[in-house]
């Protein structure tokens, strides 16, 4: 009796040895794992690449906008102002609002290229930066060096990224934008 319980349970392993029927599904069963992750971390990527340009693109515009105003027309109005951070923020659009937060700021730059904020205006819950006190833009960098003796436009724009899986990555991607612009007329941007 356990000689044929032995050769019972030798022909059980050779037979599940040389089975060859479900293999394909088996090994589905093996890959879908791996492939539900590498589909769904390629969705969650390409949305935090098109997030973070967007931000960029919002910075961008904004600086841009404030950049051109001809200081013979006066300062920049506050309506004005909120009109341009409401425009810029439309930018991130499909993607929520909630969080983003722009600064823009008119930095003086010295000769020896120390800065100072002229003045500072916050949207969205940006808090604005302090009047009179220095812009951290290092000394060294081209931007600071192009606009010593005169001012630069600086744009902020900080934004939360929730991922789409949300249910798995439970906290936000924070992104930062920062961009430099010299005044297109060369002189200081008041604003009101």
């Amino acid at each position: 009796m356990i000689r044929t319980l032995a050769q019972r349970f030798a022909e059980t392993i050779r037979r599940f040895r040389s089975e060859e029927r479900a293999v394909a599904a088996v090994e589905f069963a093996l890959i879908v794992p791996f492939l539900m992750t590498l589909y769904f971390g390629s969705m969650e990527a390409s949305a935090l690449f098109t997030a973070d340009r967007r931000v960029n693109t919002i910075s961008a515009t904004m600086g841009d906008l404030v950049s051109q105003w001809d200081d013979d027309d006066g300062a920049i109005p506050a309506a004005t102002m909120t009109d341009y951070f409401a425009a810029s923020q439309s930018l991130i659009f499909p993607m929520s609002t909630t969080g983003l937060k722009q600064v823009i700021t008119c930095v003086q730059v010295n000769a020896d290229g120390t800065t100072k904020v002229i003045w500072s205006r916050g949207f969205g819950g940006g808090v604005a930066r302090t009047v009179n006190a220095t812009y951290p833009l290092a000394a060294t960098t081209m931007m600071n060096q192009v606009a010593r003796g005169g001012y630069l436009i600086a744009s902020e724009v900080y934004y939360p990224y929730l991922p789409l899986l949300a249910q798995v990555f439970t906290s936000s991607v924070n992104l930062y934008h920062e961009n430099l612009y010299l005044p297109r007329f060369g002189a200081l941007i008041s604003a009101a």
